[in-house]
């Protein structure tokens, strides 16, 4: 039996060939998240804006509008009500209410009270507005030194050229990915947060991969010319980015189905960044390396090919 193949071995696309069109392209995508992200803004979960969250299980199916229109005529502001899992369980999110605690626990109090005897409550939780603010700039910490802690160790293992471009396809893949929950409206939490980091590390994955391959051949085809040889390490290495690409991808859509709404944002990113991420390492980290002036290490006496423009 033949192993499966989503790419033939022998494929030879020239990636480097349309590089130009992915710059555009993706300038335009990074362009546009980051446009969207100052004009619309995030819509950011109680982790980090605060507000008071309750878990509760109805006896029998919720009948969510009817929770909706209860809740909503108690002029506690925006209330959002969505099933948790199974059909009998609701997630209840309302805004943080004017005043100190004393008011967030009266809300909370009327809120119980609504909703009456025949739902039983699973958790209520109070995120206060100081609370959401550290846990917006711990989140936008954790984003800012993993690139860089990437970049020393992609700086270290290879060169700086290679630094350079997996960092710019980094940010490329966190803009966008952001971008692409300022488009949807999906609340973006600590859960998103953390897929938003997997998705760094699943990109970074594919795109030294393709450099280990670059640095190999770059010392094996010492005459072949530098568009020409990244072209051979992406093709030679497209096989087995495809794979895992796909099989990641198959993990996510059922976990996206029948996982529930308290992973579908968390599942949504990061099956949006690993396509992201792929593209990227293929059509933008690589070809970055034209523009950085890649160059082989050619022992004293030999003549180095240049690379075209």
């Amino acid at each position: 039996m033949k192993p499966l193949h989503l790419v033939p071995d022998d494929v030879n696309i020239p990636f480097l060939k349309f590089r130009k069109i992915f710059y555009i392209v993706s300038l335009l995508m990074v362009l546009v998240s980051v446009g969207l992200f100052f004009a619309k803004g995030l819509n950011f979960g109680i982790d980090f804006r605060g507000g008071i969250l309750i878990e509760i299980k109805t006896d029998g199916p919720a009948d969510i509008s009817g929770l909706r229109n209860n809740l909503g005529s108690l002029g506690l502001g925006d209330v959002s009500i969505q099933e948790f899992g199974s059909s009998d369980d609701v997630l209840i999110q309302l805004q943080r209410q004017d005043g100190d605690e004393k008011a967030q626990m009266a809300a909370l109090a009327t809120v119980t009270k609504a909703l009456g005897e025949n739902v039983t409550i699973r958790r209520s939780e109070l995120v206060g507005p100081k609370v959401g603010g550290e846990l917006k700039q711990a989140g936008t910490y954790s984003v800012v030194i993993a690139l860089l802690l990437i970049m020393i160790y992609i700086w270290f293992r290879f060169e700086w050229q290679f630094a350079v471009a997996s960092v710019v396809a980094l940010l490329h893949d966190v803009l966008i990915t952001v971008g692409f929950f300022v488009v949807t409206g999906v609340q973006f939490d600590l859960a998103t947060l953390a897929a938003v980091l997997t998705v760094a590390g699943y990109s970074i994955n594919d795109t030294v991969v393709v450099f280990d391959r670059i640095r190999e051949y770059l010392r094996k085809f010492r005459k072949m010319d530098i568009p020409e040889l990244l072209d051979l390490s992406i093709n030679s290495t497209l096989s087995r980015t495809t794979m895992t690409s796909f099989t990641t991808l198959l993990a996510l859509i059922a976990l996206f189905a029948f996982g529930g709404e308290a992973i579908r944002g968390f599942t949504m990113a990061l099956i949006f960044g690993i396509v992201i991420g792929t593209y990227s390492s293929i059509c933008v980290a690589s070809p970055l390396l034209i523009v950085l002036n890649l160059r082989r290490k050619i022992p004293e006496g030999e003549e180095a090919p240049q690379a075209g423009a």
